[in-house]
């Protein structure tokens, strides 16, 4: 077997593209549609009355292909009756179609249609009726697509870190802080209004009457209203995304205050005396199992929250709910003390756009106990769960909350909306903020510390080159102004190695990192937190060096102080465990390599956003050291989930996405796919090659696995000229008896041995057993491999 050694490398970080339109996606399909007739018109017209959007169709592949293309939301298909019957079987299964409604004159049809198609929920003869019927299920929609976080007794303790709640959780309630705790200038309306415009998002009609007649004491009016605010609002908050939240920010601090005000309003009507509101929605089974675990617990709607003092108004949509069978259907009955001030809420029935509904809503993120769960009746999928608003006197959510802040400190709302942004890894936004501030301020020692923020965010982005620029300007500010043993110049040593270190030159990164290590040692005690990134910093340089004993030892002592000082769930540990996991990996032991990467996967899934570009190399992770086992059915999903999360939050040239590409070209390596693994191998080198140094060992890597396709493929010369561009590169960045450099003359054997040059074959195996020997363990494969490669060779002599 060809041992064509292979270079699996993890990347960075993230910049969030997606666009926003509205919670939900309008679809009109009619084969024999005419768009200058006056029903057509008259049709549209009352759909856009339900959806600002509203995509129509004429050709029923096209309508296929945007349903299956829609990732985060659901679709509503609005059809004629003919196409209804001949399209179903073809759409009903995918996921992202929420419902179909029938326009159609033979209502008979209903009864029978609806039976064999679960999703097919309304036949109508008349477009009111239709228009009726689609209010009442995105209304459903509305309700059961709310983000709610739950929050078990367990992960409430004040010794518990933050990183094992979910990630909404503490996100929604540090965005609700700073918001309301900003001041919003008459100009955010216009800002918003433009940004909405930007996106296409709402019709122009509403986005007009929006920026004329809008202002604070309208919020509650605006937000009822059925246009793009709430949905928009809904989905923004629903996926964590920062750029519109923070333009819809005035919005949300206007709507918050007006509940607030009519709270203290209505404060006395209630007499002090708790009473029950009600809301009916669906919840996923997979949030079902959730809520079943946090009895006790606290569970919290990340939105502002709809509630009913109707009972049977929230049980119709509870079993309306339960009717889908990925759903269940839960009947919320919460418990509510009027003199708890922590969480205003008020009847809304004088100000909403529908005045004949009983509507009580509560401001974002109100926060309640889990209390019984019982079965309605017979019903499987119908539940009626019991909530108690929390007290303001709650300890225990106290002192969660006051975590909570912690993680965002800053001495203005906008810096902890700066330091919240990188958080959640939406760069762009950040960098912007970032930019505004250093215009405004004069204050050298505030300047140094946006200028590494600006670093960070283009080390995130991949842009090495002007994170070295920020970092160099903060550490030259700091250099004149601070002592030369200020902790400080630590962080800035630190951040300037560690674009050295993604940059591939290694003695600089380690000449910094050493700088960082030496000024801490002379100021903080051996077990301080500071001293394992550090370590681990070390660690990571004499890795890519290929000193693995040292890398080894560096990690295992990063790993000994977070164990010590961190919770066991802190983001921290899993790039410890990653990164011993990685030397095991380069040493040949695979199943030890495994269980530390699977440790760190265990850590991101729980405690990062699905999105989170640390989760991706995780992923990464573990499909590399499948491949490296031979598991190669095992490898795919691995570095496919990578790949996606990078696709939807990377720029196309990030040399993360080189990563998964190379890695997905070596499972069609493996697999024999020979011309898919070479079309995967040469996009990862075409992004390589724009955006590293011509002498990156990643493109050693690329030039070395383009090679192994040529050699499998017995186009001999192709696999010498690449694998001699690999050599050449790792002769001139590594170490001498660096593994890679084994591999490289390992391979040149194999073309040498493919060529029957039999003496050349044989003086480029003994290089690379030579080094390998000295390298790795003496039961690793490769050595083996290559001994045997040897006798085979001086058979042939």
């Amino acid at each position: 077997m060809n041992n064509n050694n292979t270079t699996i490398i993890s990347s960075d970080v993230i910049q969030p593209r997606r666009r926003i339109f509205q919670n939900y996606s309008l679809l009109w399909l009619d084969e024999c549609m005419d768009e200058a007739n006056k029903d057509y018109q008259n049709i549209l017209t009352q759909l856009k009355a339900i959806a600002d959007d509203i995509n129509v169709f004429k050709q029923r592949d096209k309508c296929i292909d945007f349903l299956t293309d829609g990732q985060d939301i659901k679709s509503f298909l609005v059809v004629e009756n003919a196409t209804a019957q001949q399209i179903m079987r073809l759409i009903n299964d995918i996921p992202q179609l929420y419902s179909v409604h029938v326009f159609s004159d033979t209502k008979s049809l209903h009864e029978e249609l609806t039976k064999k198609w679960k999703k097919l929920r309304s036949v109508h003869a008349n477009i009111d009726d239709l228009c009726q019927g689609l209010q009442v299920r995105v209304k459903q929609y509305n309700q059961d697509s709310i983000a709610v976080s739950f929050v078990p007794v367990n992960a409430i303790d004040s010794t518990v870190n933050l990183n094992q709640l979910e990630p909404t959780f503490m996100y929604t309630q540090i965005f609700k802080d700073i918001l309301l705790d900003m001041e919003h200038s008459q100009q955010a309306i216009k800002q918003f209004t433009a940004y909405c415009r930007h996106l296409d998002s709402g019709s122009a009609k509403n986005i007009d009457e929006f920026e004329k007649k809008y202002d604070a004491q309208s919020a509650i009016w605006w937000y009822s209203y059925p246009s793009f605010l709430y949905s928009m609002l809904n989905y923004a908050l629903r996926f964590m995304e920062g750029d519109t939240i923070i333009n819809m920010g005035f919005f949300i601090h206007d709507l918050h205050q007006q509940i607030q005000q009519l709270h203290q309003q209505q404060v006395n009507s209630y007499h002090g005396k708790p009473f029950l509101v009600y809301r009916g929605q669906g919840l996923s089974k997979a949030n079902f199992e959730k809520l079943q675990k946090t009895i006790g617990g606290l569970m919290s709607f990340n939105n502002f929250l709809s509630t009913s003092s109707e009972q049977d108004i929230a049980l119709v949509l509870a079993w309306s709910a339960s009717e889908d069978v990925d759903m269940v259907g839960i009947l919320f009955v919460m418990s509510v003390d009027p003199n708890v001030k922590s969480a205003p809420f008020a009847s809304i029935k004088e100000l909403s756009y529908f005045k004949e509904e009983e509507e009580i809503l509560f401001s974002m993120h109100t926060i309640f106990r889990v209390g019984a769960i019982k079965q309605i009746g017979d019903e499987n999928q119908l539940y009626q769960v019991e909530l108690q608003l929390t007290s303001d006197d709650d300890q225990q959510l106290r002192l969660l909350t006051d975590r909570i802040r912690e993680e965002t400190k800053g001495t203005t709302g906008w810096q902890r909306l700066c330091k919240l942004l990188v958080k959640i890894g939406q760069f762009n936004k950040a960098k912007e903020l970032y930019n505004v501030l250093l215009e405004q301020i004069s204050d050298e020692g505030e300047k140094a510390t946006y200028y590494n923020q600006l670093g960070l965010v283009h080390l995130y982005q991949g842009d090495y080159e002007k994170a070295i620029w920020y970092y160099e300007e903060a550490l030259e500010i700091q250099e004149k102004t601070l002592p030369s043993n200020h902790l400080d110049l630590a962080l800035s040593y630190n951040n300037i190695g560690g674009v050295y270190n993604k940059k591939g030159e290694y003695s600089k990164a380690l000449l910094y990192y050493e700088k960082a290590l030496a000024i801490r040692q002379k100021t903080l005690p051996s077990d301080h937190i500071n001293f394992a990134q550090s370590y681990n910093n070390i660690g990571c340089v004499y890795d890519y060096m290929g000193e693995y004993e040292k890398a080894l030892s560096y990690y295992e002592k990063a790993l000994e102080i977070r164990r010590k000082t961190l919770p066991s769930n802190h983001p921290d540990l899993a790039a410890s465990y990653n990164n011993i996991g990685s030397v095991y990996d380069n040493m040949g032991e695979y199943s030890k390599a495994l269980s530390y990467y699977k440790q760190g996967l265990e850590i991101s899934q729980k405690t990062l956003p699905s999105n989170h570009p640390s989760l991706a190399v995780s992923l990464n992770n573990v499909g590399s050291v499948y491949v490296q086992m031979e598991e190669y059915g095992k490898a795919p999903s691995f570095f496919e989930k990578a790949l996606e999360i990078r696709q939807k939050t990377l720029p196309s040239n990030h040399p993360s996405l080189a990563t998964s590409y190379n890695n997905i070209g070596l499972v069609y390596d493996n697999m024999e796919e020979y011309s898919k693994a070479l079309s995967s191998h040469e996009k990862a080198l075409e992004i390589r090659q724009g955006a590293l140094p011509s002498n990156h060992p990643d493109l050693a890597a690329s030039y070395n696995n383009i090679g192994s396709v040529y050699l499998k493929t017995e186009e001999y010369s192709k696999a010498l000229s690449y694998y001699e561009k690999a050599l050449e590169i790792r002769q001139k960045t590594l170490s001498s008896n660096h593994s890679d450099l084994g591999s490289s003359y390992n391979n040149i054997g194999w073309v040498y041995r493919n060529m029957k040059d039999y003496s050349k074959a044989l003086s480029y195996y003994e290089r690379a057993l030579d080094i390998k020997q000295r390298v790795l363990p003496p039961t690793h494969p490769d050595i083996k491999d290559m001994k045997d490669s040897i006798e085979i060779v001086k058979k042939q002599l």
